[in-house]
């Protein structure tokens, strides 16, 4: 029921964004976790995953009249429009698009479909981004150098002006109420 429920008031902001894009914005801060999620997995890159994800809800604002709606979430569209912009931007620049996910099979990487699995993971993903949000401010920011920036215990030590174990220590806290609240959000 609650599922319906969600899907009725998903189509109900779609077609109010159709009618008048000002009402996009409630369709942005539902899915921009999702959306940097699914960019950050594929990219590796904050500043590339920042300008990605503002291109895919540019496009999807500008191209939301003809958005139809088929029963299949909001998110899926945009994660079409996300592969599809990461996929350009690869092949302009002569790479081959790089998914050690697992998530995504050749077939899905043509055709831009994404699978069940992939919500599935792009949502914990998004519930992950919002729980860092609730860090204290020291654990917030050692978890987003060493994961976001992928930034080695002694490059955060120096940037935050810590010692290495003080960081170690900050990083053990953070992870371990991350993980906590994981686990209350699944329950």
């Amino acid at each position: 029921m609650k599922a319906l429920k969600k899907e009725a008031d998903e189509r109900l902001l779609i077609e109010a964004a159709q009618k008048d894009p000002a009402c996009f914005a409630d369709l942005y801060e539902i899915n921009f976790e999702r959306v940097y999620a699914y960019v950050v997995k594929r990219v590796r890159d904050r500043s590339e995953t920042e300008d990605l994800t503002a291109e895919v809800f540019h496009q999807a604002l500008a191209n939301l009249k003809r958005f139809e709606w088929r029963g299949i979430p909001f998110a899926a569209w945009l994660f079409r429009i996300a592969a599809n912009l990461i996929s350009d931007r690869w092949q302009r620049s002569g790479r081959e698009v790089a998914d050690d996910s697992g998530l995504i099979d050749s077939a899905q990487a043509k055709t831009g479909k994404i699978g069940p699995a992939e919500i599935e993971e792009v949502e914990r993903r998004a519930t992950l981004f919002r729980l860092v949000e609730t860090l204290p401010a020291e654990q917030r920011r050692v978890v987003v150098l060493r994961f976001v920036e992928q930034k080695s215990i002694k490059e955060v030590a120096r940037e935050v002006r810590k010692t290495e174990g003080a960081v170690k220590q900050l990083q053990f806290r953070a992870l371990n109420s991350l993980r906590a609240r994981l686990e209350g959000a699944d329950a």
